[in-house]
């Protein structure tokens, strides 16, 4: 237990001179003038009313009913602050030159536990407290701090997804416009019900950023700072991405009812000229089989009557304006068509490689009698024996193919031979 006269000792050794007490008072009130315009600031803030007048849900309400109460304990504290700022003032302003006991009661005030604060019933019935000006100057700027994070947040998330919401439900709207212009309506098309979808989604989101915009806010990772972070808007861009597929299935739709005739002319043409392809391979097929003997020559086959009805179901949704239904179902034609007219190609092709293969023969056969004749050897009575076998199988009907590519390699060899010979002489 400490005596009076060390305690008068320990006093004095922390009383505050002149100087300090007015440098003191003079941060004390600069302190008591910005933390003022703080809290003018935050009654001012437009999150703030909209958050006290709003109806909230979730964990806004929760949040916010915690910051009213902070701000309202803040506004308390601020007066018992000014109180105790306003009070060491006037006991300053006795006199120009301060007594020792003035000193020593300003130093209690400004350094020492003189702040009384008063108890809270909202807090669980807390007791009264002293604490110094510096303590409760801590405590506001946490108080402000937190309930000015709540207010910030808010208002960002109100001031940035409604107002993008209502411009995606705005273009929402257009689009289901445009979806019921050709036909796209829900339970007739996948879109017309994606449509319905995102339009329940967009008004369900709406209503809960409304209510409780705090669920729809991301911190700031690693701020410290009020109101750091960013709305979250993962489901807003679900659905203005899910929005803009559906736009692109109607443009196709649009781009259909645009040019559909154009579109069923080509596929009816390329349809044509494939048909036109098979009959000409049944028409070599019978050529080929007349004029050429033990080959194997495949079937051609005919026009698919399943594409026939589809084009006629085709031209039959763009009579009814039904583009929604033309619009998948051209774009199969127009590919099962190129594939058709290719398969007919294909088909022309094996059937006529036959006649290709006696074409290339009866060439080889000539170049090689020319190449004979220019060397002197067109009289060789071997020669000719060779030439006029191959060129009688070759120019015969039924062909042989194969018996006449062996004559024609006969021929070949025996050109070389001749050829050959002469020069061996002479090296000799």
């Amino acid at each position: 237990m400490h005596t009076d006269a060390e305690e008068a000792g320990s006093t004095v050794s922390a009383v505050m001179d002149r100087d300090d007490v007015d440098r003191a008072l003079t941060r004390l009130e600069a302190e008591h003038e910005a933390v003022e315009t703080s809290l003018l600031a935050l009654q001012d803030h437009a999150g703030r009313r909209l958050l006290e007048g709003a109806t909230l849900s979730g964990i806004t309400r929760e949040r916010w009913a915690e910051t009213d109460a902070a701000v309202t304990r803040l506004w308390r504290y601020f007066d018992v602050y000014s109180g105790a700022v306003a009070a060491a003032r006037k006991i300053r302003e006795r006199r120009r030159w301060p007594t020792r006991e003035d000193l020593v009661e300003l130093t209690e005030r400004l350094r020492g536990p003189g702040v009384l604060l008063p108890g809270d019933a909202a807090e669980g019935g807390r007791l009264a407290e002293r604490c110094s000006l510096a303590e409760l100057v801590a405590r506001m700027n946490d108080l402000y701090a937190r309930s000015l994070d709540v207010v910030v947040a808010a208002d960002a998330v109100w001031s940035a997804l409604p107002a993008r919401i209502d411009l995606l439900a705005a273009e929402l709207h257009r689009t289901r416009s445009l979806a019921h212009s050709v036909g796209v309506r829900p339970g007739e098309h996948p879109s017309g019900d994606d449509l319905e979808a995102i339009t329940a989604e967009l008004t369900e989101l709406r209503a809960r950023v409304i209510e409780d915009p705090l669920a729809f806010w991301q911190p700031a990772t690693g701020s410290s700072a009020p109101g750091g972070g960013r709305p979250d808007t993962v489901r807003y861009d679900r659905a203005a991405r899910a929005l803009e597929d559906v736009r692109r299935e109607i443009e196709a739709v649009l781009t259909v009812r645009q040019d559909a005739e154009q579109r069923l002319v080509r596929v009816r043409d390329v349809l044509s000229r494939a048909d036109r392809t098979l009959a000409e391979a049944r028409t070599a097929r019978g050529e080929v089989l007349a004029k050429i003997a033990a080959s194997e020559v495949p079937a051609v086959s005919g026009p698919p009557t399943a594409l026939q009805e589809q084009l006629a179901a085709a031209a039959e949704y763009r009579r009814q304006a039904q583009w929604h239904r033309l619009s998948p179902l051209l774009e199969a034609l127009e590919v099962r068509a190129e594939d058709e007219l290719r398969r007919a190609r294909d088909s022309l092709t094996a059937v006529t490689a036959p006649l290709a293969v006696r074409a290339e023969l009866r060439g080889r056969l000539d170049a090689y009698r020319a190449k004979a004749a220019r060397h002197g050897l067109a009289e060789d009575p071997l020669l000719v024996e060779r030439y006029d076998a191959a060129r009688r199988m070759l120019w015969s009907a039924p062909c042989d193919l194969r018996a006449a590519e062996q004559a024609v390699l006969r021929y070949q060899h025996t050109t070389a031979e001749a050829l050959a010979g002469p020069v061996a002489q002479e090296d000799a």
